[in-house]
C-alpha cells in the first residue's frame, strides 16, 4: 500500500493511506537506518512511502520504501551536531511566522530559512504576526521590513491571530496546497493554527490516538487537514537554523538580489566580501541591496551565529 507520513515521533510514524485516508501506525524497517545518511530522522512528515499492514496488529504496519523527495526543508540536528534534521518534505510552499516583538525574530534567522528554501525551490511567504501589539513606530518599521523582502521576491502579510487581521488572506494562500508553517518558539504559530483550523481537536484526535503515547503533542511535526486537499504542516518552534551542506561559493546563488549580479563581478569566483570589482558590494554601497540582507550573507559565509 502507499501513503503519506502525517506525523513522526522518531520511532513510530503515522501514515495516511492513499485513497481512503485511513491512518496506520507504522515503524520503519531496520535496514533504512543504516544507509549512512547524515540525518537524524530517516523519514519526515510529507514523505510518500510504501508500507504493509501487519496482520497480527490491526492498523499497524511496516514502511519498506520511500519515494524520492521533490524538495524538503532541512536544518542542523539539535542533538547530533554532525547530522541534519529534515523538517518536512514534498511541500508546495512555506509560511514563515516572524514577529518584531515578543519575541523579535532576527534577520539572520529569516534569511537562513529563505536560503534553505531557495536551495530547494520552495516559495516562501513571510507572516508578520502579532500586529495587534505594534505601536505606530513598530508598525512603520514592520512595513519597511516587509517591503525590503518584497523587493527581492518574498511576499509578506501582516496578521494577528488575536484580532483576525490577515487570517482570511492566509486561509486563501493555503487553499489546495501542502504548506509548511514554521518559525521561532513563541511567535504564535499554535494560536494562528487554532484560528485557521478551528476544529483542530477533532481532526487530530485519530492521529493522537495512534502516536502520542505520552509524548507531548508539540514535540513533533504533524500534517493537519485544513479541509479536503488543503494541508498544513505544523512544526515545533525552531530555536536556531544552521545551514546544511552549502558550499561558500554557492551561497550567493540563494540570495535573489545577488544572483542577478553574479556575472557582473570582475572575478568569476568572487565571494563578495573584499574583492575589487565586486558588483554585489557596489550594489550594497548604492543601497540597491539591503544592508541587513548583506550582513546575513556575510554571517553565513563566515559561519557566525546570528541566527537566533
Amino acid at each position: 500500500m502507499t501513503g503519506i507520513i502525517v506525523k513522526s515521533t522518531g520511532s513510530w510514524y503515522v501514515v495516511r493511506e492513499t485513497g481512503n485516508g485511513q491512518l496506520h501506525r507504522c515503524r520503519l524497517r531496520g535496514k533504512f537506518k543504516h544507509k549512512g545518511l547524515k540525518v537524524s530522522n530517516p523519514l519526515a512528515v510529507g514523505d510518500q512511502v510504501d508500507f504493509t499492514v501487519e496482520e497480527q496488529t490491526e492498523g499497524a504496519g511496516v514502511i519498506h520504501h520511500i519515494e524520492p523527495r521533490r524538495n524538503y526543508i532541512i536544518r542542523r540536528s539539535v542533538h547530533k551536531t554532525e547530522h541534519a534534521h529534515i523538517v518536512a518534505a514534498n511541500i508546495d510552499q512555506a509560511l514563515l511566522v516572524v514577529t518584531l516583538a515578543s519575541p523579535a525574530t532576527s534577520f539572520g534567522f529569516i534569511d537562513r530559512f529563505l536560503v534553505t528554501a531557495e536551495a530547494y525551490h520552495i516559495p516562501v511567504t513571510l507572516l508578520f504576526n502579532k500586529t495587534d501589539l505594534y505601536d505606530e513606530d513598530l508598525a512603520d518599521y514592520q512595513e519597511q521590513v516587509l517591503k525590503m523582502y518584497q523587493r527581492v521576491g518574498y511576499p509578506g502579510l501582516r496578521c494577528s491571530a488575536h484580532s483576525g487581521e490577515g487570517v482570511p488572506a492566509i486561509d486563501a494562500l493555503l487553499d489546495g496546497k501542502v504548506s509548511l508553517l514554521s518559525g521561532h518558539s513563541g511567535v504564535g504559530k499554535s494560536t494562528l493554527i487554532n484560528v485557521l483550523v478551528p476544529d483542530l481537536d477533532l481532526k487530530t484526535a485519530e492521529i493522537s490516538e495512534f502516536s502520542d503515547k505520552g509524548v507531548h503533542t508539540t514535540t513533533f511535526a504533524e500534517m493537519l487537514e485544513v479541509r479536503p486537499g488543503t494541508y498544513l504542516i505544523d512544526t515545533p518552534g525552531i530555536k536556531e537554523l544552521g545551514l546544511v551542506d552549502m558550499k561558500p561559493g554557492e551561497l550567493a546563488h540563494y540570495f535573489p538580489e545577488m544572483r542577478a549580479l553574479l556575472n557582473q563581478c570582475r572575478y568569476h569566483n568572487c565571494q563578495h566580501t573584499h574583492e575589487p570589482g565586486c558588483a554585489v558590494r557596489e550594489a550594497v554601497d548604492k543601497g540597491k541591496i539591503a544592508l541587513p540582507r548583506y550582513d546575513s550573507y556575510v554571517s553565513m559565509l563566515e559561519g557566525d551565529d546570528n541566527r537566533k
